[in-house]
């Protein structure tokens, strides 16, 4: 069986310096807040259960880890005294015997759950406590993780650390994973370490040490342990994020034309065979089917796009958008809560909300639902092969039948039964001479205004 594995999210901090009126760690990568993606990496490496430590905004933060662990337990931790302190707020959580625990903050959303299971592992080997490290290129300010015979014994914080330590480029992480037997006597063991009366986490490598046990550490890539503390620092976790996703969409079979322009979503999902022009963005909720090509300049959110459709280029798609198989949304079309079936194609200049598009109907440019009455939203409903004339407007609720042909320039309020033809504008009406008339009119008008602004100068 799996072993059992406590999560404890550190996710207290104030973060001051986001200037922001929210939590720090509810601010998002992705679309999703960066303790979403700790709590998700956790799960994906083997969690069963997360100890979430919190402070301010307490609620709402709970509220975003819910939404992706599926067993949690809220501790608040009241003082800020070090994150030995904060370990302790889930005490309780602690005290109900797992087998692993692992230390996770909820401002470094980038850790690769690879990393947390092979820290585990090293706790199955033996190890009663495992470091995640990583090699710094300027190791300053960074506590340094001091090794013998492959043996983790000291973590020393830059104040204290000897001129031959400064030297030392393997840094503390700060994620740690620690066998769940002895942990809660452990972490009561850490005393005051210093003056501020601060308790820290990595005085447990002493104490392990000091009662025989075996402490030590993996090498972590240094983007995985990045912490988040001002909108600098966000904007560049944001950058490394996409970077991955990117070069993982292009292994699985995705073409990106220019993949530096492509952003996407935390649960972007796409098929093998799709291609995707330059600058498109993806909100949460998107999957692609196979063959699908998304032209250029596209914004889309909460849709489903299914196998060899096409969208776009400058086309937006909103949450409830769902395309089947061989769709064409065209430039310059919005969709929402709008269902595409197959072959149906809405070419250019188009808004339709609300409404269900049988198969293998056209839409012609300019056409809109009006599916708004200023209170409530009401549905069009259009069946198969039946074809739109530009610049119709469908007055939702509406249906029109299978097979109907709607002339130009409708503005139709009314059903359309199957296979029939709907014309609803007004009788052109052509006066000869008129159009000259109004022109000379005009040209008077304007002569007139030039020469009175002459006059006033």
């Amino acid at each position: 069986m799996p072993r059992t594995c406590l999560s404890i999210i550190l996710a207290a901090g104030e973060g001051t310096r986001m200037k922001s009126g929210k939590a720090k760690v509810l601010h998002e990568v992705a679309g999703l807040s960066m303790v979403g993606h700790v709590a998700r990496t956790a799960m994906e490496a083997g969690s069963t259960r997360t100890a979430l430590v919190v402070g301010r905004e307490a609620p709402a933060v709970e509220a975003a880890v819910r939404k992706i662990a599926d067993d949690v337990s809220v501790h608040l931790q009241s003082e800020r005294l070090g994150t030995g302190h904060a370990v302790l707020a889930a005490k309780d959580a602690i005290a109900e015997g797992f087998e692993d625990i692992v230390v996770l903050f909820g401002d470094t959303p980038l850790v690769r759950k690879e990393t947390l299971t092979r820290a585990r592992a090293v706790l199955l080997s033996g190890a009663e406590i495992c470091v995640v490290g990583f090699r710094a290129a300027d190791p300053t300010g960074y506590g340094r993780l001091l090794e013998r015979d492959g043996e983790l014994f000291a973590i020393r914080e830059e104040k204290e650390a000897s001129d031959a330590e400064k030297h030392i480029d393997f840094c503390n992480g700060g994620v740690m994973a620690i066998r769940g037997e002895n942990a809660l006597a452990m972490l009561e063991a850490i005393g005051n370490a210093n003056a501020k009366g601060e308790y820290y986490l990595t005085d447990l490598v002493e104490i392990a040490r000091r009662e025989g046990r075996s402490v030590r550490a993996i090498e972590a890539d240094a983007d995985e342990v990045l912490g988040v503390n001002t909108r600098v620092e966000l904007a560049a976790v944001e950058t490394i994020w996409q970077d991955r996703r990117r070069h993982q969409a292009m292994l699985s079979g995705v073409t990106l034309q220019a993949p530096e322009t492509i952003f996407f979503a935390h649960d972007t999902d796409i098929a093998p065979d799709v291609t995707i022009e330059p600058n498109v963005v993806f909100g949460p909720g998107v999957s692609i089917g196979s063959g699908a090509v998304i032209h250029a300049f596209c914004h889309i959110e909460g849709a489903v796009i299914g196998e060899g459709a096409t969208v776009g280029p400058f086309a937006r798609l909103r949450p409830g958008t769902e395309l089947a198989e061989d769709v064409k949304v065209g430039n310059f079309c919005e969709t929402k809560n709008a269902v595409l079936r197959r072959g149906a194609k809405l070419n250019h200049l188009s808004y339709i909300g609300d409404a269900s598009i049988g198969e293998n109907t056209n839409v012609g440019a300019g056409t809109i639902t009006c599916n708004y009455d200023g209170a409530l939203k009401h549905r069009t409903e259009i069946g198969a092969n039946a074809f739109i004339g530009s610049n119709t407007a469908l007055v939702a609720p509406i249906t029109v039948g299978a097979g109907a042909y709607i002339g130009s320039g409708s503005v139709l309020t009314e059903d359309v039964p199957a296979d029939a033809l709907a014309i609803a504008r007004g009788r052109q009406v052509v006066k000869e001479g008129r159009g000259r008339e109004i022109a000379e009119r005009n040209r008077a008008a304007k002569a007139a205004k030039a020469a009175k602004a002459s006059g006033d100068h």
